[in-house]
Parts: C-alpha cells; structure tokens; sequence
C-alpha cells in the first residue's frame, strides 16, 4: 500500500494557554493548516519527501507568528540571525546554514548548500553566496522586522539589566519544521528558527546540527526538534531516536517519548519535536505546556493542536 504522512511544529512551549486569545489561536491554527496543506499538495502528486517538507516550511517562515524568517527573534544586539538545515533520507544527504540573514526562506538556503556543494553546514558570506548563486529570493531587514520581537528582545534585556530574567520557556524556544514520508517510502526533515530571544550574537542551536535538531534516515526515521537547543546538541535528540530503533527495537513512539521526556526533560531540555517512521507512523512528543503541530496523511486527515487537550 503506498502511504504518505506529514508533521509540521511551529515551535514548542513559546505561549502559555492563559496568555493565548482566541484570534490569536486562530492564527495559529491556520497557519499551521496552510504549511501542511503544501506539503500534502507536493506527496499526493507524487512528489519527492524533500520538496514537501521544504513546501511546508517555507510557509511558516513566511508567517510572522513563528520564530524562524520573517518572524526571526533578535540576538542581544539587535539583529537577526537564522538557522536552517534539511536531510534527505534515501541519501544521508544534508544542507545546514547558520548566523544568516536576508534569504527569505533559509531554509531554502540550507537545501542549496545540499543541493549544490559538497559540504553540510555553511555560515556567513560563503552561505549567502551560495544562496544568491541559486536564485533565491532576498529581502532587506525590514521585511524582517516584527514589533512583537522587537518588544520581545527590550524585555529581556530590561530583565537582564535589573536581574529579574523569569523562565518563561518563550525567550529559548521557537522553532519550525516539517517530517515527512512520500509514496516511495522516503523520509526527509526540515527545521529552521530564529534562536532565542536575546541570544549571544554567533550563537548556534540545534537546528542546523544534524543529529541534534534534524536528522533522517529511511532506515528507521526523519525528526525535527524544537527547544532548549545546547540540551539538544548535548543529548543528540534526534539521532538518538534513530539510534534506539536501529539498536534498542524501539518503535518511534517509545523511542521519541523516551528521548522527550526523558533525555531531555530530566536536563533542562524542555521542548518537543516531530517524528516519523519508515511505515508512515507519527510521533510529536513535548515534554512542556504545547507545542504547535499538525499532521496529515493521505487521507486528506488535517489536523492541527497547540495544547495537550
């Protein structure tokens, strides 16, 4: 029987359900319907799984209310500096760039250093330049610029200043991907983000560390994460989950809640991530308050959650 599934997150623990207006969750809503509804436009033409997690990310990037593209957060100077990777499962091929801006869609940029070099993980001019070499289009820092992230960063450096910085999980989370399984059995993940919020100029997360925040193998499973990255990179959270279905026999469900709730949660790692399978099964553990994902397969099942319930 051929079967597709997708799984789109646009990051985890970022709101809290009391800080959540009706609108707002709506917005939310259908912008994760809109990302899942173009990556199941790409697999139930019988597209590649590479094309349809690209499809899909894209339009969170495009989307504002999402940390990653347009609604990239801002680093302790100012600026914006965004990661993205993608992995082709029938490959073991990878594209990572890091510390970027101006592509619209970086994760666009990460697929052009797979694509079109030999090598997995670009920063700076060298990746733009690959990135202009590919024809992707580019925009100035405005089109970036988001009030809510601004207001965003001002916050957090007036807590830092007085010493009053809370844990609210949504100045270290943020985060959007896509997994998918085509018709021919292939896997693939895309994950791109912004950072955190006040984050150290030249920081890098888990993102575009394949194995940490994506990774895909048709051999077991595709994975892209969203949280406390340095825990990710330190618990390599989405290999690890390859790793105990090659190694341990673990379904992807016990093997993702193994490493969310587990690995992650009992070291500070809070966040969440979205798996599937070599059969076209779905996992989207988080292991804090939500996380927004959805899912659907081919048949044509949308469906799109914040909350647990």
């Amino acid at each position: 029987m051929t079967r597709f599934s997708l799984a789109v997150h646009g990051g985890a623990g970022t709101i809290l359900r009391q800080n959540l207006t009706t609108e707002a969750e709506a917005r939310y809503h259908d912008g994760l319907r809109r990302a899942l509804q173009a990556g199941h436009d790409v697999l139930a033409a019988d597209g590649p799984a590479m094309d349809a997690v690209t499809a899909a990310v894209r339009v969170l990037e495009d989307e504002p209310l999402f940390n990653a593209g347009r609604g990239a957060v801002f680093t302790s100077d100012g600026v914006q500096e965004m990661d993205a990777a993608v992995m082709d499962g029938s490959t073991r091929k990878a594209g990572a760039v890091a510390g970027i801006r101006g592509p619209r869609n970086p994760i666009m940029a990460a697929r052009a250093v797979m694509d079109r070099t030999e090598h997995v993980l670009l920063i700076g001019p060298n990746a733009l330049g690959i990135a202009r070499d590919a024809g992707l289009p580019f925009e100035d820092d405005s089109y970036f610029f988001t009030q809510a992230r601004w207001d965003a960063l001002q916050s957090t450096l007036k807590m830092r200043r007085e010493g009053t910085v809370d844990n609210d999980p949504a100045r270290r989370h943020g985060t959007v991907g896509a997994v998918a399984r085509d018709m021919h059995g292939n896997l693939a993940a895309a994950t791109s983000t912004g950072g955190m919020t006040g984050k150290a100029p030249g920081r890098v997360g888990d993102t575009p560390v394949i194995g940490a925040g994506t990774y895909a193998d048709n051999a077991t499973c595709a994975v892209s994460g969203t949280g406390h990255g340095e825990v990710f990179i330190r618990w390599n959270a989405a290999s690890e989950i390859a790793a105990r279905m090659r190694y341990a026999g673990q379904t992807l469900e016990q093997a993702a809640e193994h490493v969310v709730m587990q690995d992650l949660a009992s070291n500070d790692g809070s966040g969440g991530l979205i798996a599937v399978d070599a059969q076209g099964n779905l996992s989207l553990p988080f292991n804090c308050e939500g996380m927004y994902r959805g899912t659907v397969t081919q048949a044509c099942d949308f469906k799109t959650f914040i909350y647990r319930s």
